[in-house]
């Protein structure tokens, strides 16, 4: 059988934990079926990559959403085979399609594909499978970081999951979210396929030359936070929180670019007010290489999670595989990632649209629970072996690989 998945990210240009995801996938699939990746940017240096696009230049300072559906349009074209992925319009990147004709069945990620997908099922006559990573009914505080895009971004999802002919979703959360939100998908399409990790790249680093590079002391305790600096993440509120902690714990924050000029002022105010109170803050900006995270995700007491949303929760696991306990917020598939307790640590939230409905509590319930293993550093390693072995257990790529080609042939039988 051969699979088309469409993506925004794949390696080199991966920047969350959706473009993780389909990386691992793609290998993974790979040992079960032929797999063909249709990816935004520059051409990969990838056999598993069929095609990389470029928005289309004749956009161009248009809204980045238009450049989305140009992308989309060009992958869709692209499953016809190569005469139809050679499409002439400037900027469209490289597009080589298949010999063959289009595959058995596309599957997209996201809502940057997820119209390719549709529009390759209307086209090609083949099934469409979409992946959950999120909704954008769930994500309000993308209408301050897309604009009137937001709109365009929520009917390609729309569009794409009502008339998919399976969904995956990446935990029971996310299925249920699914069901809430597009209340005309019926319940017999959603499968729940969970997130996976490779525990042989994610595990345990003893090495302490990226922490020493960064001034970090192995001896002291380290509270250490991975993540984009957006709503969904929750970053302002483990900064609030971060006075309240023992002055020996030293604060690590691995931030990506913040989603708006107003976020980064907000973020940074709260830095500064952190550092003002005495709080050993280290701001580590962009993203790091993946030996680099799991080492300082190894030498952590704790890896704290304060996400309003989250549907998974990668970064969660990348954690526990690294044998490192988690404190994080109870929303979404975290629940079903860290067991409270055992693996880590779980704080309750209510919320309100983009915001925690009591932010001081939460804030509060996050320096409870931090400091409750910075001060017992031996319950801090119980509960980081337990969430390794929780890992290697429960979420391999092989058998994530095994579910979602079974759900391919059930589609294609």
């Amino acid at each position: 059988m051969r699979v088309a998945l469409l993506t925004r990210e794949f390696p080199p240009e991966v920047y969350g934990g959706a473009g993780v995801h389909v990386a691992e996938l793609a290998a993974a699939l790979a040992r079960l079926v032929t797999v063909e990746v249709h990816c935004f940017g520059a051409p990969r240096a990838s056999d598993l990559v069929a095609g990389a696009y470029q928005p289309w230049a004749a956009l161009g300072s248009a809204n980045g959403v238009f450049g989305v559906l140009s992308v989309d349009l060009a992958m869709a074209a692209a499953l016809g085979g190569s005469a139809a992925g050679a499409g002439s319009a400037a900027g469209a990147g490289s597009a080589a399609g298949s010999p063959d004709g289009p595959p058995a069945l596309a599957h997209s990620h996201t809502w940057y594909a997820n119209l390719a997908g549709h529009l390759s099922k209307l086209r090609w006559d083949i099934p469409h499978v979409v992946t959950t990573h999120s909704l954008e009914p769930l994500r309000p505080w993308k209408v301050e970081q897309l604009g009137g895009g937001y709109a365009v971004s929520s009917w390609c999802e729309q569009t794409a999951l009502e008339a998919a002919d399976g969904v995956i979703a990446v935990s029971g959360a996310m299925r249920t979210d699914v069901l809430t939100c597009y209340p005309s998908v019926s319940p017999e399409r959603v499968e729940v396929v969970h997130n996976g990790i490779d525990t042989d790249r994610w595990r345990p680093e003893p090495r302490t030359d990226v922490l020493e590079s960064y001034g970090l002391d192995p001896r002291e305790p380290m509270v250490v936070f991975v993540g984009r600096v957006t709503r969904q993440k929750g970053l302002p509120y483990l900064l609030a929180a971060a006075p309240q902690l023992d002055r020996r714990a030293q604060l690590v924050c691995c931030a990506g670019a913040p989603d708006t000029p107003e976020l980064a002022a907000e973020v940074a105010a709260l830095v500064r007010s952190a550092r003002a109170a005495g709080v050993k803050l280290t701001w580590i900006e962009g993203q790091l290489p993946q030996r680099d995270v799991a080492q300082l995700l190894t030498h952590a007491t704790v890896f704290v999670c304060p996400s309003i949303y989250e549907p998974f929760g990668l970064v969660n696991l990348e954690a526990m595989a690294c044998g490192t306990a988690v404190v994080a917020s109870a929303v979404g598939g975290i629940r079903e990632v860290v067991v409270d307790g055992v693996t880590g640590l779980l704080v309750p939230v209510e919320t309100v649209g983009e915001s925690a409905a009591d932010p001081e509590r939460f804030a509060s319930g996050l320096a409870e629970r931090i400091g409750a293993l910075v001060a017992d550093p031996t319950l801090a390693e119980r509960l980081g072996e337990a969430g390794r072995q929780r890992a290697v257990e429960h979420f391999s790529w092989s058998a994530v690989a095994e579910r979602t080609a079974a759900v391919y042939r059930r589609l294609t039988s």
